[in-house]
């Protein structure tokens, strides 16, 4: 009876031992392999030394226990900035301001960026991959765009959201490229909400009521210039013409009308009259009914 309670122990022992070793032996064959995704890449770590070459994607090995592979985002990353409030140029703080910068590490240099800056990555809301260097952005972008807002008015800084855009795209880039050259790209830059103080926009619509009333008024000076011109061209146009009038009126001209005029009295045959002017140099002609007869 001890013999086969012993030996039923050790036929249990057995069999656990063999499924602990199956158990050992998938752990192996399944922490051998792993993936990287298209467009990402791999971050070697062995023994705790990070790797400076980038695993690239598709089936990667490594030993378990001993390596370790972190998968990195090389696509373009989107990085959100809301809620803030940087001061105008005229000393005047945003109520609110969103933007979001796009940027892309280079695959080849993430490694490098691990070595560099320890603690910066973090990882994306998906959870399977990692951010590059996504604090080290975060806040390179919040200082350009505090240093850019405040080089404009906050009156004027609704329109200028896109050249406000470009400065902090353009200001990002020479400032990683200083640190960090060929790296990263700060592909684009959006911002997608500026919200003032409420008394500055009450400032904003009065500035665009005035800016109307004077587009306004310059439409009416134009349109009271062209009227002046208008009148004096025509003016100009009557003093021409009674120029060339007076220009031809020479005496002999005016003999003959003054000879035509005559004609016409005498014509009409009922005329007893004709007062001529006395410093006129021909005769005056008198033309009188005869007189009738008793």
């Amino acid at each position: 009876m001890l013999n086969r309670d012993a030996a039923g122990r050790l036929f249990g022992a057995s069999k656990m031992a063999k499924i602990v070793m199956v158990l050992f032996a998938l752990s192996l064959l399944f922490g051998i392999f792993g993936t990287i995704a298209t467009g990402n890449v791999g971050v070697r770590t062995t023994f705790g030394v990070i790797s400076g070459e980038a695993v690239s994607p598709g089936v990667y090995v490594k030993w378990p226990f001993i390596s370790s592979v972190e998968e990195f985002s090389a696509k373009e990353i989107s990085l959100d900035l809301n809620d803030l409030k940087p001061k105008a140029k005229d000393n005047l703080s945003l109520r609110e301001m969103d933007v979001t910068v796009y940027y892309r590490a280079e695959g080849t240099q993430i490694p490098g960026l691990q070595i560099k800056y320890a603690n910066q990555s973090i990882r994306a809301p998906e959870g399977r991959y990692h951010l590059p260097a996504h604090d080290l952005v975060f806040r390179v972008a919040r200082n350009r765009i505090y240093e850019e807002v405040a080089k404009v008015d906050s009156l004027v800084m609704h329109t200028r959201r896109e050249e406000l855009a470009g400065e902090i795209q353009r200001n990002m880039q020479s400032e990683l490229d200083r640190t960090d050259p060929a790296v990263f790209k700060i592909t684009r830059v959006v911002v997608r909400s500026v919200i003032t103080d409420p008394s500055i926009e009450e400032s904003i619509r009065a500035a665009v009521a005035n800016q109307k009333k004077l587009e306004a008024m310059a439409v009416q000076t134009e349109i009271a210039k062209k009227e002046a011109d208008i009148r004096v061209t025509e003016a100009r146009g009557i003093a021409e013409s009674n120029r060339i009038i007076s220009g031809s009126l020479t005496r002999e001209y005016l003999q003959h009308e003054a000879n035509q005029a005559l004609l016409t009295f005498a014509n009409k045959g009922n005329t007893n009259t004709v007062v001529v002017p006395a410093n006129m140099s021909i005769s005056p002609l008198i033309s009188t009914q005869p007189a009738a007869h008793k």
